[in-house]
C-alpha cells in the first residue's frame, strides 16, 4: 500500500486489519484490529490524527482528514459507505455513514446511528444515538428500528469477514481472456439492501 510518514511520525496497522494496495495512509493513522480500507480510500494524517478503533470499514474512495490539532475518531464496528468524507468528526461505535455523505469538523454521529447516502451533516452537529440523519443540510429525521440495526450489524459482520477473505486470499492477478463454463458465484454471505430487508419482513 502507499503509506508514508511526515515529520518522522509514520501510520500504524494492526496485523489483523486489511488495506488495500491502492489505498493512501499518511503520517498520524492508527487503524486497529479488524478493520477493513478499501480500494483508493485516502487517510491523511498530515495535519490531526485518524483512529479506527476495532471491526471498522472505510469503503471505497473515502476521504478521511482534519485539521492541525484534530481528531477524526472512529470507534469499534463504524462503517462508512463508499466516496463518503469524514473531517475532524467522531464516528460513535456501531454507526453507519452512508455512500457520499459529508461528515464535517465536530460533528459527532452517535453509538449506532445513520447518515443518509449524500447527506451533509454540518460542522459541530451532534446526531443522537440510534438516529437516522438524512439530507442537505442534514436532519434528524427519525430513531431507528430494531430491524435496520440489526441490518447494519450485519452488514458490519460481513465487512469483517470481508477483512478476513482478503488478507487469506486476496492478490493481484491477470485478467481471464473469456468467462470460463459454470464460472462459481462468490460466497460473500446473506446480507442485502436495507429496501429488499425491509420488504421480506413486510
Amino acid at each position: 500500500m502507499p503509506c508514508y510518514e511526515i515529520d518522522g511520525l509514520r501510520p500504524v496497522v494492526h496485523p489483523t486489519a486489511y488495506v488495500h494496495p491502492t489505498a493512501v495512509l499518511i503520517g498520524d493513522v492508527v487503524i486497529g484490529p479488524g478493520a477493513y480500507i478499501g480500494p483508493c480510500a485516502s487517510l491523511r494524517g498530515d495535519f490531526g490524527r485518524i483512529v479506527l478503533q476495532r471491526g471498522c470499514n472505510v469503503q471505497d474512495t473515502c476521504v478521511i482528514h482534519g485539521f492541525p490539532a484534530s481528531d477524526t475518531l472512529l470507534e469499534d464496528n463504524a462503517h462508512i459507505g463508499h466516496g463518503a468524507v469524514l473531517h475532524g468528526c467522531v464516528i460513535r461505535a456501531d454507526a453507519l455513514v452512508g455512500m457520499n455523505a459529508v461528515v464535517m469538523d465536530e460533528a459527532e454521529i452517535g453509538a449506532g446511528a445513520f447518515v443518509a447516502a449524500s447527506a451533509f451533516v454540518r460542522a459541530g452537529l451532534k446526531v443522537p444515538a440510534r438516529s437516522l440523519a438524512a439530507g442537505v443540510p442534514a436532519k434528524i429525521l427519525r430513531e431507528l428500528s430494531d430491524q435496520e440495526l440489526a441490518w447494519k450489524r450485519e452488514g458490519t459482520a460481513t465487512y469483517q469477514r470481508l477483512t478476513e477473505r482478503c488478507l487469506a486470499t486476496m492478490k493481484e492477478c491477470a485478467p481471464l481472456a473469456a468467462e470460463e463454463p459454470d464460472r462459481p458465484r462468490l460466497d460473500g454471505g446473506s446480507v442485502q439492501p436495507l429496501v429488499a430487508t425491509k420488504r421480506a419482513g413486510d
